[in-house]
This record gives structure tokens, sequence and C-alpha cells, in this order.
């Protein structure tokens, strides 16, 4: 029994890194279609992950999961505001991408995880523990800091932070599992992808005129997408979710690699201080979460 639990735990760590780093690498390949406008790609994104998580709903039998969740008014309202911020959340990290702002995403992605410990204290009650405080107050000192002094706001890494996390606290609110419930939410927003591919669509939306590789390209869209939330559901499953959260910093940090190395973003000073400051403050995170998971551990195997 106990060697089918570590057989488990070790799946669910194989698969936490693949997810946060096939979102970590997902810039190089929207990188890629640059000769579309981000709402273009975004319009891609959701068609086609709508028809390829049709195929994955059919084939894991989650069927009865879709139609309970349609069925039910308040969970059908909280998805289509939960797709909304989605759709826009994504919109925002395409175009960020290519109009060469990965070291915003990356940011914004950093201080996700203090948005989320921050909302939750604000709007369900949940008490932050001294060190998650201070971490919270470094991530706040950091941004500070680049607005006040350098007179940069970065409003694509708070936007792409506070989105994201609105969005997870949405999802909070509904029993629906990540699968069904994307599928519901890119569902949602396909008759606005369909409208705007027949309306505004470029040359490269006539898939019948373009070549292979720009089809493969396109068509790849869905699999972006759906891809890292599979193996992201599958470590849910298998490890602790406190323990899925030291993962969750691998997608920023390729980002921001990409974004230096690779793009050559600049990374000027001010930049560089606001890193600093996130950097300190989700190790305090880290830290504290590593010591709570510690704790609960031992008083488990206590009783």
């Amino acid at each position: 029994m106990r060697e089918n639990q570590q057989n488990a735990v070790q799946v669910g760590v194989i698969c936490a890194i693949a997810a946060y780093t096939m979102w970590g690498i997902a810039p190089v390949y929207f990188k890629q279609l640059m000769v579309l406008p981000a709402a273009e790609i975004l319009m891609h994104r959701i068609i086609w992950s709508v028809l390829l998580l049709v195929g994955l709903i059919a084939a894991l039998k989650q069927w009865p999961k879709v139609f309970a969740a349609l069925r039910n008014k308040k969970v059908m309202k909280i998805l289509l505001v939960a797709g909304v911020l989605l759709g826009g959340n994504w919109l925002l990290f395409i175009w960020a991408i290519n109009n060469d702002h990965l070291l915003d995403a990356s940011l914004g992605y950093y201080i996700n995880p203090l948005i989320n410990v921050f909302f939750g204290r604000l709007f369900l009650k949940e008490r932050l523990r001294p060190m998650q405080r201070v971490a919270v107050l470094l991530a706040i000192i950091g941004v500070s800091i680049l607005i006040f002094s350098f007179g940069h706001v970065p409003w694509i890494a708070i936007l792409l932070a506070v989105s994201f996390s609105v969005y997870g606290l949405l999802r909070k609110q509904v029993a629906v599992d990540s699968l069904p419930g994307l599928f519901i939410e890119t569902l949602l927003l396909s008759p606005l992808a369909i409208a705007y591919w027949v309306l505004f669509g470029s040359q490269y939306s006539n898939l019948f005129t373009n070549d292979v590789s720009m089809n493969v390209l396109i068509v790849m869209a869905g699999v972006v997408t759906t891809a890292p939330l599979l193996c992201f559901t599958a470590a849910a499953r298998r490890i602790m979710y406190s323990t899925l959260g030291f993962f969750q910093y691998i997608g920023p940090t390729i980002m921001f690699v990409l974004a230096v190395y690779l793009y050559d973003e600049p990374l000027d000073e001010s930049r560089m201080i606001t890193f600093a400051f996130v950097w300190v403050a989700l190790l305090l995170f880290s830290a504290d979460s590593f010591f709570a998971y510690t704790k609960q551990r031992k008083t488990r195997v206590a009783s």
C-alpha cells in the first residue's frame, strides 16, 4: 500500500513539473504566431481548446459533470464571469509576449501566489500567518518602489496577477472539476471567437490557403492550453495541494530566463529592484508554507 502511495507521489511530482514547465515555455510557441494579432491567437486558442476538450471529456467520461453544471444557473453565471476573466488573462498574456513584455508577464505570475493569499484574507477571511504578512508587504513595497521612484507602473504584471487570482477565487466558489469547468468556460466564449473569425479574421484565418506548418501551429493552440492543465490536474490528485505550490515558480522563472537571455528584453535597475523584493517575498512565503506543511504532517502522524 505504501509503495503504491510512493509511486503515486512520484507520478504527481513529475506531472507538476511537466505542467509548470509547459506553462513556462508557452511563450516560445506564441512567439511563432506573431504574424497574427493577439485577439486572433486567442480566438484559435478558444476554438481548438473546445474541440480538444470535447474529445477528452468523452474519453474520461465526464459528460455527467458537464451536464450537472449546465443545469445549475448559479454555477453557469459564475463560470461565465470566470470565462471572461480567463479569456482576458489569456489575451493580455499573448499580447505581452508578442510585444516584448515577457518580463512583466513573469513578474505577474511571480506575485500571483501572494495576491492569492491577500485575497484569501480579504474575501474568505482566511488568517495570514506572520511570515505571509511580511511576504505580501515585501511584494507591495517592491511594486511601489517601481511606481513611485522610477515612474513605471507594471500594469501588465498587476492585471495578469489580479485577473488570475480573481478567476481562482471564483472557481473556488463552484464545485466543478477543472476539465469540465474549463470546457464550459471556453464553450461560453466560443460564440465570440467564431464571430471574430468570421468578421475580423486575417488572411491566416482561412486554413485552406495556409501552408501545413502554419495550420499545425494554429491547431496546436488547443494542445498548448489543455496539456498543462491535464498534467496539473493529475498532479493535484496525487500530491498535497501545499506540496504542489512549491512547483509554481517554475513557470515564471522559465519566462524570466527566456525574456532576458533569449529575447533580450531590458532588465533595468528599477525592474531588478522589484524582482529582488518579490523573490525575497516568495522565499519567505515558500519557507512558511514548508514549515506549515511539516507541522501538519507531524500532527497527522501523531494522531
